[in-house]
């Protein structure tokens, strides 16, 4: 036995144990808690006291019994602690609360102009300020609020280091922290959908994740961990050239991934993925022409991407939710056709992410360090 290890490290490793095996059992007895862990009952018995005194976990009821006394069931409290998740968008705002078990239970949609201006960030932190007020919770139970950006960020989370979609490089999250008595982040929008990702399924290991909306964003999941890199900018192949030639980035270059694998590249002006897609299901030949073309060069992407990380990939983003198998199944093929080691193996996938998976996964983070500390 190490001999640093003291008596309170040995009870706080028991408080911990106690907690975390509750929080991945859902309900368990005081019983099943003591074989479970090994510890003796009396141990048990002062842990869940403790716990339930601060309010972390609750009695859920009772277990049927066939003889005797039936078992009180003991859960964690989900709304013990809550995080804040808020995706900024250049006309809204999509601001939901998440309890610890990372489960979206309220929502509110704003209709906001983004300005790199005091007013808009004065505003903005006042609607969420009003939002946390309704949820009936002490200041104490936030955790903190993750603003998901359409730009990159520091590892740290306090600047924003490249945002020229929204016009914000540079931004500080001191624009919001000086109205909000909790922790804030900035996070980019694909990585918080990445990191939901990971949170909803516990088997990705290693991958690629590249999120197809309105604009492109990928992320690269290394260990079941978003890789950011030195400067923070990993896994942004929107920037990749597919094209010297092609059309003009919104980053002033020329040719980038974005201009022929996002949503703007792919609809014309005034469509919809609603009407783009009934057209294309519909056999309509020009729309499953331009289709075609647009798997065509992302499979042209993924192919050189499968190259140099030879993993899966997750299609995310608004354009998961119209996608079919008989899709994945012609990637698979034109990126086979591409490759110069072309095999059977599947390694394309939906995502299988909620609609709100970018609010989500920016208020993740504030949950996982709270688990990681109790």
């Amino acid at each position: 036995m190490d001999n640093n290890i003291t008596f309170q490290d040995i009870k706080k490793g028991n408080y911990s144990s106690i907690y975390h095996l509750l929080y991945q059992n859902g309900k368990l007895s005081k019983q099943e808690i003591a074989n479970q862990l090994h510890l003796s009952l009396p141990t048990v018995t002062q842990n869940l006291v403790r716990l339930e005194k601060e309010k972390l976990i609750e009695k859920s009821g009772q277990f049927e019994s066939s003889v005797g006394r039936r078992a009180t069931a003991y859960a964690i409290s989900p709304q013990a602690r809550i995080s804040i998740g808020v995706e900024i968008q250049k006309k809204t705002v999509n601001i939901l609360a998440i309890d610890l078990l990372g489960d979206a239970f309220q929502e509110k949609k704003l209709v906001m102009k983004y300005s790199n201006e005091e007013r808009y960030y004065k505003e903005l932190s006042e609607s969420i300020q009003s939002f946390i007020s309704s949820l009936d919770v002490s200041q104490e139970q936030v955790l903190g609020i993750g603003f998901a950006v359409q730009g990159l960020t520091s590892n740290d989370g306090k600047k924003i280091t490249y945002g020229k979609i929204l016009v914000s490089t540079g931004l500080d999250v001191e624009v919001f922290s000086q109205y909000l008595p909790y922790p804030c982040i900035f996070l980019h929008d694909a990585k918080c959908a990445a990191t939901t990702e990971l949170w909803v399924r516990k088997d990705i290991g290693d991958a690629v994740y590249l999120s197809i909306g309105t604009h492109l964003g990928g992320a690269i999941i290394i260990n079941n961990q978003i890789y950011m890199g030195k400067e923070g900018h990993s896994g942004t192949v929107e920037h990749m050239t597919i094209n010297p030639g092609g059309p003009l980035c919104y980053c002033g270059k020329r040719g980038c991934m974005e201009t022929y694998s996002s949503v703007n590249a792919l609809l014309e002006s005034g469509e919809t993925l609603d009407i783009f897609f009934e057209k294309v299901r519909s056999g309509v030949v020009s729309y499953v022409k331009r289709w075609n073309t647009f798997l065509d060069y992302l499979a042209f992407s993924m192919n050189n991407l499968h190259l140099v990380l030879n993993r899966e990939f997750i299609i995310g983003g608004h354009i998961s939710s119209y996608l079919i198998e008989e899709d994945i199944d012609i990637l698979h093929e034109k990126t086979k056709e591409k490759s110069a080691f072309p095999n059977n193996d599947r390694f394309i996938h939906i995502s299988s992410l909620p609609a709100i998976g970018v609010p989500i996964g920016a208020a993740i983070p504030f949950v996982q360090s709270f688990l990681g500390a109790i």
